[in-house]
């Protein structure tokens, strides 16, 4: 039976102590997969994609992958309190009515030709 990407990346990640740059997990798994080259090109964002919602791994600061029970919960979860929203922002929000107004604008200009 042929083992998922994921699947072969939690067997890679339990040879390593610690975290390993993103790069070299997906070469290390492409090579124990056999994958050409074009496979290769293929298969990457879809094993970042897989990595990211697999819970087994995390993704840590510069694409560093680990598994995520050699973390603790403080360390595996992001304080959303801890972001900083800035609402001095120099962008100014469109009206949602401003909108309409232009787009009912540009429906009659159609209609008067």
């Amino acid at each position: 039976m042929k083992q998922s990407m994921t699947d072969v990346a939690y067997e890679v990640m339990n040879d390593y102590e610690n975290g390993v740059p993103f790069i070299e997990l997906w070469n290390t798994v492409s090579a124990k997969l056999g994958l050409s080259v074009s496979q290769k090109e293929d298969n990457i964002a879809q094993f970042y994609t897989d990595l990211s919602m697999d819970g087994r791994f995390l993704n840590l600061p510069q694409n560093v992958w680990d598994l995520r029970s050699r973390h603790t919960y403080s360390e595996s979860v992001l304080d959303t309190d801890s972001i900083a929203i800035d609402e001095d922002s120099d962008d100014e929000d469109m009206e949602f009515s401003d909108l309409a107004e232009d787009d009912s604008e540009e429906n009659n200009d159609d209609q008067d030709e």
